[in-house]
């Protein structure tokens, strides 16, 4: 009986769960490494990168892999924990080679790739590239032409691969990672080289940029926007939470931060600017200037609708601050806060003043960073209301935003504290690994 060979195309992976003998889970698969060889010979796959539960990337031999399916890929053997690093012979076939332009042998015409078909060779363990998914024709700025004929064709039906590609699109790898929240999706970009980087941020669109620059290190985000345009950099600083614009634009010389600022509409850079007149470790420098605000003749209904908005964090969503108008920050008089769960005890009809939380004192602007820890701590809060002399509600400080700054400055580079799948950790380093690299 002849062999039947698997064939998987690699956009279906993106994000698959890597799974150990056991049915364990062992992390996600974020990218596929590949060694280029001379002339038509199919690249050969040396490995997968895989996230494990502590963010670490780390590499997963392909003589490791037992099994690889749309959904999952099972692991064996003792598996080295030591970070991944790329070695200048690598190719990260997610990262580098999707929507990279390339040439067609048989008739000269240029296409994009669109996926890649890896295989399994018969009767090993190695696995290589077979297959290029293309549209013919040429893209424009970045973007794919969507008229284009697409096909399939054999790795050695196409060239280009091996030259660096200036100006490389970002749709299809984009689409590899649609689904990822915006901190997964920021620690792809955080690992691809600054290149890739810039393309892959300059396709996103405002909001989705907004939220991954929100996750991103400060040195990766400052190197973002300065490959923007100022028009453009002034939009995602807009759909950004205005305490994150305010840090972000902290971050850079006067000359540039004025620039922006006054590319912004107006109400959006008089919250950023207010944001910026506090200081940095206080309640007011903290705070976001977009609670959720209901007059005090709202009602639950009402309330809840608010709640429900898709776009809020988990933290604001955790309640909601009565205040007499205006309804914007600066509010008028800040009467008080009502809980989430009270929300749900209380009839749809009932108005939110009648159960308004008054005994929670709100914090000064001025109130210093480890005494919002403390407030937040005391009364098991997830979120506190901050309002100034005259009684007006300027903004809320939630304990992600305290997180922010009382972790290490390099956070969101570090590996979270849990470690690695037990039973999969191998000492010594990828050098002293049997991956036959």
């Amino acid at each position: 009986m002849a062999v039947v060979t698997p064939r998987v195309f690699v956009s279906h992976l993106s994000g698959s769960a890597v799974f150990d003998p056991n049915g364990d889970p062992v992390g996600r698969l974020r990218d596929l490494v590949a060694l280029l060889r001379v002339g038509a010979r199919p690249p050969r796959l040396l490995g997968l990168v895989v996230e494990v539960i502590s963010r670490r990337r780390i590499f997963v031999p392909m003589t490791r892999v037992t099994g690889i399916e749309s959904g999952q890929i099972v692991i064996t053997g003792v598996i080295n924990m030591r970070r991944f690093e790329q070695r200048t012979s690598e190719t990260l076939v997610l990262g580098e080679l999707l929507d990279r332009r390339v040439r067609l042998v048989e008739t000269d015409e240029e296409a994009t790739v669109l996926d890649i078909g890896i295989t399994r060779l018969p009767a090993r363990r190695d696995w290589e590239i077979e297959k290029v998914f293309v549209r013919k024709g040429k893209g424009r700025g970045g973007a794919l032409r969507r008229k284009g004929e697409t096909l399939t064709v054999e790795w050695s039906a196409v060239t280009g691969f091996s030259l660096e590609e200036h100006g490389q699109g970002a749709e299809s790898l984009l689409a590899t990672f649609e689904q990822l929240r915006p901190a997964d999706l920021a620690g792809v970009l955080h690992h691809l080289s600054a290149k890739r980087r810039g393309e892959v941020a300059a396709a996103l669109d405002d909001a989705r940029l907004a939220d991954v620059l929100e996750e991103l290190p400060e040195d990766d985000q400052l190197e973002i926007i300065g490959k923007l345009k100022d028009e453009r950099v002034a939009d995602v600083l807009e759909a950004m939470d205005p305490d994150d614009a305010a840090d972000l634009l902290s971050e850079l010389p006067d000359e540039d931060k004025e620039r922006l600022l006054d590319l912004m509409r107006p109400e959006e850079a008089a919250d950023v600017r207010r944001l910026m007149s506090y200081e940095e470790r206080t309640a007011g420098g903290l705070m976001t200037t977009e609670p959720i605000v209901l007059r005090p003749d709202a009602t639950v209904a009402d309330a809840l609708a608010r709640v429900r908005d898709p776009d809020l964090s988990p933290a604001l969503a955790a309640q909601v601050y009565v205040c007499r108008p205006p309804d914007e920050t600066p509010t008028g008089k800040y009467l008080g806060l009502v809980h989430f769960q009270r929300l749900l005890r209380d009839p749809p009809f009932t108005l939110v003043s009648s159960i308004v939380d008054t005994d929670l004192p709100p914090l000064p602007p001025d109130t210093a960073l480890t005494e919002v820890t403390s407030y937040l701590a005391a009364y098991n809060m997830v979120a506190a209301p901050v309002v100034d002399e005259s009684g007006a509600l300027l903004g809320a400080v939630t304990v992600d935003d305290v997180l922010d700054h009382l972790l290490p400055d390099d956070w969101r580079e570090s590996e979270l504290p849990a470690g690695g799948p037990a039973g999969l950790t191998g000492a010594g380093s990828r050098a002293e690994a049997p991956d036959g690299r």
